[in-house]
């Protein structure tokens, strides 16, 4: 079996392509340029707690020792203290890191991965598709064709891949601008992050804006200046004029001594792209979507997008393409990122003038500062991880479906469970690996050995369930899970997703909770195939059959 190409090396294609070999498919990553990132301090990103963890899981990396975890979150309006949030174990702390950091250690783990080529210098200029595989060309020193068995765009904004399959990306141009600084500094607010709205040394109008200051490791801090409408050029003397003005505004003094370490212009763009999927091309991040007014994160959302998708293609690499589960990484992901844009293009004309609350929320009175702490945050409609419960994956009519603090299709709170070699793990170290995962809730067992509990009680009966599932499965065992009951069960999706939550040990349920997370029912010969050892062979009836070639599905086989 050939390859996934994935083309752009940025954070969402080294992250999907590291997501893809944690699950023994091999990637090709074409990227055009030379395969070094330079570093630019004002160039950060803020990552939620599960995009943190995903991306350390990948790295080896402990993020939080090379990006700032905010102690607290302050909002200000003119003078006064509009509110004020401490970060704790109910609320975690936002990862506040530079790209480049990022960058680096997904270069650096991949270079330990044999299962990812990374061929620089790769522009890709042409796409083709056929019934059993794609095949992409790429101009450059090492100009050539590669054969793939997916291809995936993460090349951006501007993509290509996106271009050459005709798929128009609507939208608003230059919905908001931004003035960035990073500077190393001393400020009265040490390790919290502040949003400032109308500074008292600003003009009144729509010059006043706003100024958010986001804390780094070693005194560094970035500075966001939000621009009036329109296209003037910001001058080196306008932003040097803007810090100065600011650090003395918020030291009540003389303008405190700074070390100006990198300056930019941040625009954002507001688009969707009408299609995330052609045939076997697939899009991602910047490629597929633009985001970023009110604080909210596209690249925290395009890390998701690899997240989402990556399990559903090696689900179709190992066992054969399902066309209902490919397809359902557009109707999920598209689905959030569109419900964000509509909750930002409804709250601009609020917050940044003219329009009435209600047009945001029907009924309730949220303030400006909650709505633009909420994109900041990453909570509610402007920035809450986004939840798949109408997704076509979603089981339906369950006898055994019981109620948990989990809705279906959100994110699973992360428990200390007992994994089948006895061992204490995080449940969240057990996704991204391509298998579902069974949960019982079983209080006590934390206590015992695990020859005594493995032959008690439901476990057999659980254990043989779990071995007759469509789909490769672990089982694990929990004291507790929020909301659930003792003897529940919970399966959760390989990207840390709620399927159902079952009362007890119901194996119909649990078989069919299983084929609806894999997008329908498994057909009877693939059943029978997989018993005999042949995971190999495909669904015969959606794209043709093909034979994986052992050794070839090597990375390095991609070209020709």
């Amino acid at each position: 079996m050939d390859p996934v190409i994935v083309v752009g090396a940025g954070p969402v294609g080294l992250t999907l392509a590291l997501a893809l070999a944690r699950q023994e498919v091999p990637t090709v990553v074409l990227d055009e340029g030379p395969g070094k990132d330079e570093p630019r301090p004002a160039r950060s990103v803020v990552l939620r707690e599960e995009t943190a963890a995903l991306l350390e899981r990948l790295t080896g990396v402990a993020l939080g020792e090379h990006g700032m975890r905010w102690a607290g979150w302050r909002s200000v309006r003119r003078r006064q203290v509009l509110s004020e949030i401490a970060f704790d174990a109910a609320e975690p702390a936002p990862l506040h890191i530079a790209q480049h950091f990022l960058t680096g250690f997904l270069r650096a783990a991949i270079a330990r991965e044999p299962l990812v080529k990374v061929a620089v210098d790769s522009r890709v200029d042409a796409i083709e598709q056929e019934r059993s595989g794609v095949t992409a060309h790429t101009r450059g020193p090492k100009g050539t064709w590669w054969r793939g068995s997916y291809l995936v765009g993460c090349d951006g904004p501007r993509s290509t891949v996106r271009k050459l399959q005709d798929i128009r990306f609507p939208g608003r141009t230059a919905v908001e601008r931004h003035a960035v600084a990073a500077l190393r500094a001393e400020l009265p607010w040490e390790g919290r992050a502040l949003l400032h709205r109308m500074p008292p040394w600003r003009s009144s109008g729509p010059s006043a804006g706003e100024v958010t200051a986001r804390p780094l490791p070693d005194g560094v801090w970035r500075l966001d200046w939000l621009l009036p409408p329109g296209k003037d050029l910001v001058t080196p003397e306008m932003l040097l004029s803007r810090i100065r003005e600011t650090l003395t505004g918020w030291s009540d003094g003389p303008s405190p001594a700074y070390d100006l370490l990198d300056t930019g212009v941040h625009t954002v763009h507001h688009r969707l792209a009408r299609r995330w999927r052609a045939g076997r091309v697939f899009l991602a991040g910047d490629a597929a979507h633009l985001l970023g007014a009110l604080g909210t994160q596209g690249l925290d959302e395009g890390l998701r997008d690899a997240d989402n998708l990556a399990w559903k293609l090696a689900a179709a690499w190992h066992h054969g393409p399902h066309e209902a589960l490919l397809d359902s990484y557009q109707t999920e992901r598209r689905a959030v990122i569109a419900a964000r844009l509509r909750a930002a293009d409804q709250a601009l004309p609020v917050l940044r003038g003219g329009g009435g609350l209600r047009q945001i929320v029907p009924g309730a009175a949220r303030s400006h500062d909650a709505l633009l702490t909420d994109g900041h945050l990453g909570r509610g409609p402007l920035g809450a991880p986004g939840t798949y419960g109408t997704s076509p994956l979603t089981p339906r009519d369950l006898e055994a479906a019981i109620p948990v603090d989990t809705p279906p299709g959100s994110p699973v709170t992360d428990v200390r469970v007992t994994a089948e070699d006895g061992s204490f793990v995080r449940l969240r170290d057990r996704l991204g690996r391509g298998a579902l995962l069974v949960v019982l809730i079983a209080p006590g067992t934390g206590v015992w050995e695990r020859k005594h509990w493995m032959s008690a009680g439901v476990m057999p009966r659980l254990a043989a369930a779990v071995t007759a599932l469509p789909h490769p499965a672990e089982l694990l065992v929990a004291e507790s899970y929020p909301g659930a009951p003792a003897h529940s069960v919970l399966l959760v999706r390989p990207d840390g997703h709620l399927v159902t939550a079952l009362s007890g040990v119901r194996p119909a349920d649990l078989y069919a909770a299983a084929e609806a997370a894999l997008g329908g029912a498994v057909r009877a010969e693939q059943q029978e195939e997989d018993e005999k050892g042949h995971k190999g062979r495909g669904d015969e009836g959606v794209e043709g059959q093909e034979e994986k070639q052992g050794a070839a599905a090597q990375a390095g086989s991609g070209a020709r």
